[in-house]
């Protein structure tokens, strides 16, 4: 019964439990997260193919070879590997912002984000949309019907008065006026609006009709993607790549690319979003919340996936002009940002299970980051302030541990006493805590309500971008990543084994030599985990260990002047 007891085989216990969580968590992703059961249709619920949406490049091929040599696409270049030559590209630029716009479709096709480096020190900013062809990655979005301008075929070759366009200094708005004028009558224009520091991007259609007739079609924003690699961490931990739709009837569903390769989305919604996420950045279009639209997927055999929306019927009469809005969100997975862009957007930010206390934790965490402008004494201050909470319950461990420390000598004598018996020999035990008024379990509650800290503050280090590439000192200069040196885990495995030293040991000897193998183990166990996790590890291992001490020390004085006073009775 004493192994029970042992705090540090609670530890162990934890570590299992924590292991089986993310299976089950992983077991509950697979079971539970496929495409809601398509909702009754409307006019916008007709297929893809039907309202004429360009799901894949054909479209913009075909409308590039139509409009004359500066717009044709020619084969990939070996050298660039782009699909799309930069010799009609419109350059956008702003203070947060560097995108491309293809004039064929109107579309971003490049966004790089100039706050964000590729790798810390390096000059080049992170890339996210881009026209490569092994990780091509569009924004699309356009203008259709059986009229077009955009069809299954074709899309619209827009024009604008420049090709660069700069946000300068005395400028908080750039605007980027494309416009299309048909041979029927119909005048469109597209109009992207930039703000400074600011990654979301307004999209305003103008749809002038000059016919005498109406015109009817729909607007469609879509993501395209050729699958990403998800990379896994240690135990198969790994952040979530690939696509998600906000709708009335689910506010955050998931969509992995094996769900859009087994079904395809078709689900009816007022409002809502899409998104295509990955490891600390995400692309979304959100349309006007107050419009019914139409969520649909597409996977394709080269591992192309395209996830997008399309309006209700749109009816410009004779002589009208309408105007069609939408918001593109092309940046960092940032929940101050994604909450006032749409509601649930910041949802894309996965904690997992413990999602409420992860989200209290970076809550706290920022606020304390505000004051000393360090992540890392961000982590530090948060551990102490954590063990300051749950300091009354550490107290009840750590006496409850003392007291089990002073029964050894009459622990041992039991143990001679029952010999091999080991029914008899745990009945005794039990009745001595009977006797001295011990828990042995109450030294387990502090390790279970870490558990859910523990995990709570790991998915906040490795999803939180603020905390991407964020230094602490000296040689940790990523606490996102691993320590490069492996100083913080051993230091925690020392720590560990200190406070190994501090409990009562196991009776049993072989049940001792496996205690003492723990520190070794989750040495090995963490040596890969971020260096912000292993960080407040140790923290919270060197606070226990002044705890425990401290406690106990108290406890040792309490339990002389007992006897003390026992012996003056006597």
């Amino acid at each position: 019964m004493i192994g029970r007891s042992d705090i540090k085989r609670v530890v162990l216990i934890g570590l299992l439990f924590f292991i089986g969580l993310q299976l089950w968590t992983a077991w509950q992703k697979e079971v539970t997260n496929k495409p809601a059961v398509p909702m009754e249709k409307t006019l916008a619920a007709e297929s893809a193919s039907e309202t004429g949406v360009p799901i894949f490049s054909e479209a913009v091929k075909t409308t590039a070879s139509q409009s004359g040599s500066n717009a044709s696409v020619p084969a990939a270049d070996s050298n660039t590997n782009k699909v799309t030559p930069a010799s009609r590209m419109i350059d956008v630029k702003t203070d947060v912002l560097a995108v491309q716009i293809d004039p064929v479709g109107g579309n971003i096709i490049h966004s790089q984000l100039l706050a964000f480096p590729e790798e810390r020190g390096s000059l080049t900013p992170f890339t996210l949309l881009n026209d490569d062809l092994a990780t091509r990655y569009l924004a699309q979005s356009g203008l259709t019907g059986k009229e077009g301008p955009d069809t299954a075929s074709q899309v619209a070759s827009y024009k604008a008065s420049q090709t660069q366009y700069v946000l300068s200094d005395d400028q908080n708005n750039l605007q980027v006026e494309l416009s299309w004028i048909g041979n029927n009558g119909l005048q469109i224009k597209k109009i992207y609006s930039f703000h400074r520091g600011q990654y979301a991007i307004d999209l305003t259609y103008s749809i002038q009709n000059k016919r005498t007739k109406p015109w009817q079609g729909y607007i469609y924003t879509q993501l395209q993607q050729k699958a990403l690699e998800t990379s896994s961490s240690f135990l198969g931990l790994h952040t979530f790549t690939g696509a998600a739709i906000s709708t009335q009837a689910k506010k955050y569903q998931k969509l992995s690319y094996d769900d859009l390769r087994e079904e395809s989305v078709n689900i009816q919604s007022k409002g809502g979003w899409l998104a295509i996420q990955q490891h600390y950045f995400i692309n979304a279009w959100v349309p006007p919340q107050t419009q019914i639209n139409r969520y649909y997927s597409k996977a394709d055999s080269n591992g192309v996936y395209t996830i997008g929306a399309i309006s209700d019927a749109i009816t410009v009469l004779p002589g009208q002009r309408v105007e069609q809005k939408a918001i593109l969100y092309t940046g960092p997975e940032s929940a101050e940002r994604l909450k006032t862009i749409a509601p649930h957007l910041d949802l894309t930010i996965d904690y997992g299970i413990f999602w409420v206390i992860s989200s209290a934790l970076f809550w706290l965490m920022n606020k304390i980051h505000g004051i000393v402008n360090n992540w890392g004494w961000s982590i530090v201050l948060l551990t102490l302030l954590v063990k300051a909470v749950f300091y009354k319950l550490s107290v009840v461990s750590y006496r409850s541990m003392g007291k089990m420390r002073n029964l050894q000598p009459k622990v041992q004598a039991l143990k001679e006493r029952c010999g091999d018996d080991k029914q008899k020999f745990s009945q005794s035990i039990m009745e001595l805590y009977r006797k001295e008024k011990i828990n042995p379990l109450s030294g387990c509650l502090p390790i279970l309500i870490q558990i859910p800290v523990f995990i709570g503050l790991y998915w906040v280090l490795i999803e939180s971008v603020e905390l991407r590439q964020a230094p602490w000192i000296l040689w940790i200069q990523d606490l996102s990543s691993k320590d490069p040196y492996f100083i913080l885990p051993l230091l925690m495995g020392l720590t560990m084994f200190l406070q190994q030293k501090l409990s009562p040991p196991p009776p049993d000897p072989m049940q001792a030599k496996m205690m003492m193998l723990l520190p070794i183990v989750f040495t090995v166990l963490f040596l890969y985990f971020p260096a912000g996790l292993v960080l407040y590890w140790v923290t919270n291992n060197t606070v226990s260990i002044a705890q425990q001490w401290y406690i106990m020390r108290k406890l040792d004085v309490e339990t002389k002047k007992g006897s003390f006073r026992e012996i003056q009775k006597k």
